[in-house]
């Protein structure tokens, strides 16, 4: 696999990544089987999230008991807070079932607005004060809506960003592809087979 580095953070890691959302439908033994052979396989980018039920604790039990050295591995989960107190019980929950002490990319999940220094949220000031505390080393953000996932991008606030990206993408897709790439933004594609719409992934 070609290595990529993800914008500004200077992780270099495989182009392909791990979405672990769908290791919720499988047992606990049949994931960490599935994380670890992925592993094997050379795949080191793993992102998971809060949302994604016990995934992150399938991931921590795959990853987080000693089975591999922790910087071997990219780890990367989501918050759907909209509070600062709920961002801070997500963390230390996230934190507590991955078995870590840090998390590599910490992104906003499913961002409805962008997030800013001083917009009265609080929110992003979290993210500050997360990454100071060295609880998470990078802020990323996830958006399924072309606009605020453009917004993201030129707001030079977050150093990767995660959105759908497949064969089916329009130009306006490109364009925001391209954007990521002038702003040294880490692109994370997401639902590359168009969430089931593509059935031949050859």
């Amino acid at each position: 696999m070609r290595q990529i580095t993800l914008g500004t953070t200077g992780i270099a890691v495989p182009q392909n990544g791990f979405g672990a959302l769908p290791i919720q439908r499988v047992s606990q033994t049949e994931a960490v089987a599935l994380l670890r052979r992925a592993y094997q396989g050379g795949m080191r980018y793993f992102d998971t999230a809060r949302a994604y039920s016990d995934s992150e604790e399938k991931m921590g039990a795959a990853f987080g008991d000693g089975w591999l050295r922790r910087e071997e591995v990219c780890i990367a989960t989501k918050t759907m807070a909209q509070t600062p107190e709920a961002f801070w019980k997500d963390l230390d929950t996230s934190l507590r079932m991955l078995k870590t002490d840090y998390i590599d990319v910490y992104q906003f999940h499913q961002m409805g607005q962008c997030w800013a220094p001083g917009d009265g949220s609080g929110m992003y000031e979290c993210m500050l004060e997360a990454k100071r505390q060295g609880k998470i080393r990078h802020i990323g953000a996830t958006a399924h809506k072309l606009g605020v996932a453009e917004e993201i991008a030129r707001s030079g606030l977050y150093e990767t960003l995660q959105c759908p990206f497949s064969y089916l993408a329009g130009e306006r897709e490109l364009q925001l592809v391209r954007l990521c790439q002038e702003r040294n933004v880490g692109f994370v594609c997401m639902k590359g087979l168009s969430g089931g719409l593509i059935t031949n992934s050859k």
